[in-house]
C-alpha cells in the first residue's frame, strides 16, 4: 500500500507541475510568448548551424584519383612541395595539407593509388574526410586505356559517399605533349564509353534500360545517351594542366587552383 501510495503522490506532482506550466503559458501575453518562440527557433537554428559546420570542418580533403601513369603524384609533390620529385607508381596513398592562394584555406590532399586493387580500399578509407575529388586524366593516353578509365569513373561517380561530396573536377593532365587531346574531346569520349559502361551494368542488374538500379545511382537520364550535363547529383566540371616542367614549358596548374579556391 505504501509504494501504491507513493506512486499516487509523483503521479500528482507532475500533473500539478504540467498544470502549473500550462497556467504560466496562458498568463504570457502575446508578445511574450511569441518572443519565446522566437528564442527557441533560433537556438534550434544556431545549434543546426554549429552541427553543419562540424561536419564540415571534419570534411577538408581533397582526393586526387585516377588510374595508373595518370600524373596524380606529381600533382600531389607540386601542390604540396612545390617543387618537382621523381615519382613512381603509388602502392600507398600520400596525404599532405595544402593552403589554397586566395582564400588561404589548409586542406588536406589525399593521392590514392591508381592500381585497380588499391584504389577501393584508399577510397572508403578517406572517402569520409572528403568534400571534393580531383579525377586526373593523362590527356595523350586516355584513348588507350578509356575503357579502365570509364569504369573507374563510373564506379567512383555510383559510390554513396561521393553523391555526398559532390564536386568533382575531371582534370586532363599532360597538355604540353604534342599528342595531347584537350578536355572538351576528352570530355566527349568519355561521355561514349560511359554510355556503353552504364549499359553494360544496367544489363548486369537485369535490364538494359536501368529499370532495376536505384534512381540515385543510376548516372543520367533514361533512354538518353549519357552526358556529364545529365548527372545533376554532382558539380562535374573539366580543367587542363600541365604538372611536368620542361625548358620552354612551365608548371601549369592554375585551373585547378582556381577550382580549389572555389569549392573550399
Amino acid at each position: 500500500m505504501a509504494t501504491a501510495e507513493k506512486e499516487r503522490v509523483e503521479v500528482e506532482k507532475e500533473f500539478n507541475a504540467i498544470e502549473s506550466l500550462k497556467d504560466t503559458f496562458n498568463n504570457l501575453d502575446r508578445d511574450t510568448l511569441g518572443l519565446l518562440v522566437a528564442l527557441v527557433v533560433g537556438l534550434i537554428s544556431i545549434l543546426l548551424l554549429l552541427i553543419f559546420i562540424g561536419k564540415r570542418s571534419k570534411k577538408q580533403g581533397i582526393i586526387l584519383a585516377g588510374i595508373c601513369d595518370a600524373g596524380k603524384t606529381l600533382i600531389f609533390t607540386q601542390l604540396i612541395h612545390k617543387s618537382f620529385k621523381e615519382t613512381y607508381t603509388s602502392i600507398k596513398s600520400n596525404a599532405g595539407s595544402f593552403t589554397t592562394p586566395k582564400k588561404k584555406k589548409t586542406i588536406r590532399i589525399f593521392d590514392l593509388p591508381g592500381h585497380e586493387r588499391l584504389r577501393t580500399q584508399a577510397f572508403e578509407e578517406y572517402g569520409k574526410l572528403t568534400r571534393a575529388i580531383v579525377f586526373v586524366i593523362d590527356s595523350t593516353t586516355y584513348q588507350k586505356s578509356i575503357k579502365d578509365v570509364a569504369e573507374y569513373l563510373y564506379t567512383m561517380m555510383c559510390n554513396a559517399l561521393v553523391l555526398k561530396i559532390t564536386p568533382v573536377l575531371i582534370l586532363c593532365n599532360k597538355q604540353d605533349q604534342t599528342f595531347a587531346k584537350g578536355a572538351k574531346a576528352i570530355k566527349s569520349t568519355l561521355e561514349k564509353e560511359l554510355n556503353v559502361v552504364r549499359t553494360t551494368h544496367s544489363a548486369a542488374l537485369g535490364g538494359s534500360d536501368g529499370a532495376s538500379e536505384n534512381n540515385n545511382t543510376y548516372l543520367g537520364k533514361r533512354n538518353k545517351d549519357f552526358e556529364f550535363s545529365d548527372v545533376h547529383s554532382l558539380k562535374i566540371e573539366f580543367a587542363e594542366c600541365t604538372a611536368l616542367s620542361k625548358e620552354d614549358v612551365p608548371v601549369d596548374l592554375q585551373s585547378l587552383l582556381d577550382w580549389l579556391d572555389k569549392i573550399v
